[in-house]
C-alpha cells in the first residue's frame, strides 16, 4: 500500500486512494496466506506462525526505508518521502485529527459482522472453531475455512496498517505500529469477540494508553504501568468467564487432616 501511495501524482484525484487500499489488502491477503498454506499443509500453529512473520515483516519494512524507498531528502533518516495529498485519507472532523479511516473501520466491521451473523459462510467458521468434529461431520470443508478466515484477516489487517500511514504518519516508517496487533488481542476479548462489541472496546482501550501517557508526564508512573492495567482488565474477564460456567464450592476445612 505503500508503494502505491508513493507513485501518486499531485495531480491525482482523490479517487487514486481506492488503488492505495486495495494494494494494501491485497498485500495483507497474500502474507496471511503464507499463514494459511502452511496450516493446510504442514498443519504448522497459525499462531506461532503468524507471530514469527510478524519480526519478517518489520525488518522487510525497516529494509524498505532505508534503501529502496529512503526520501533521498530525508537526511539519512529510515523513512519514505510524504504521500501526495492524493494518497493520503482526508479530515472527517475539521480541526481534528479524525479521518474518513474511521469511516472505512465502521464499514468493515460492519460486513465481518454481516457474514458472521447472517451469512452460511459465517455459522461454518462459527461451528468449526467451537465444535471441529461436529464440523467435519456435517461435511464443512476445514480447509476453505482455514483459507477464507486467513486471507480476510489478512486483508483487514492490511486495511489498518494502509490508514494508519496514509492518515497521522503520512509516510512510511520502522515502527508504524507500536504492538497495535497485540494489543487488539484484548481488544477482541472485551469485545466479547463480537465485531461490533470492539468499537467500544477499542476506545477502552484508547483511554488506558492516553492515560498511561498522561499519567508518565504528569506522575510519573512508569510506561509498564499501562500494560499492567490492561493486563489485568484481561484477566479479570477471562476470570468471569470461567465463573459463569464454573461455579466455585467451600468444601470446609478438615481439622483432623489438617487440609481444606
Amino acid at each position: 500500500g505503500g508503494v502505491v501511495a508513493l507513485q501518486a501524482s499531485p495531480e491525482a484525484s482523490q479517487l487514486y486512494m481506492i488503488w492505495v487500499i486495495l494494494a494494501a489488502m491485497v498485500g495483507g491477503a497474500l502474507y496471511a496466506g503464507i499463514v494459511a498454506w502452511l496450516k493446510d499443509k504442514c498443519n504448522a500453529n497459525e499462531i506461532l506462525v503468524s507471530l514469527m512473520l510478524v519480526y519478517i515483516a518489520e525488518l522487510f519494512l525497516s529494509w524498505a526505508v532505508q534503501s529502496p524507498l529512503r526520501d533521498p531528502q530525508g537526511l539519512g533518516f529510515p523513512q519514505s518521502p510524504m504521500f501526495e495529498m492524493a494518497a493520503t485519507l482526508p479530515i472527517m472532523i475539521p480541526g481534528t485529527r479524525m479521518h474518513w479511516g474511521g469511516a472505512l473501520v465502521c464499514f468493515a466491521l460492519f460486513g465481518i459482522w454481516l457474514i458472521m451473523s447472517k451469512m452460511f459462510i459465517g455459522f461454518q467458521v462459527r461451528v468449526s472453531g467451537m465444535a471441529p468434529k461436529a464440523a467435519a461431520y456435517a461435511g464443512f470443508s476445514n480447509r476453505a475455512i482455514i483459507y477464507f478466515v486467513l486471507l480476510l484477516s489478512g486483508a483487514l489487517a492490511g486495511l489498518a496498517g494502509v490508514i494508519e500511514i496514509c492518515g497521522p504518519i503520512g509516510q512510511l516508517t520502522p515502527k508504524i505500529s507500536p504492538g497495535y496487533g497485540f494489543a487488539a488481542i484484548i481488544v477482541a476479548f472485551v469485545g466479547r469477540l463480537k465485531p461490533l462489541g470492539t468499537i467500544p472496546a477499542a476506545f477502552i482501550m484508547a483511554l488506558f494508553y492516553l492515560g498511561g501517557e498522561l499519567a508518565q508526564s504528569r506522575l510519573g508512573t512508569p510506561a509498564a504501568l499501562t500494560g499492567v492495567f490492561q493486563g489485568l482488565l484481561l484477566f479479570c474477564i477471562m476470570a468471569c468467564d470461567s465463573l459463569i460456567f464454573c461455579k466455585l464450592k467451600w468444601v470446609g476445612f478438615n481439622s483432623a487432616k489438617g487440609v481444606a
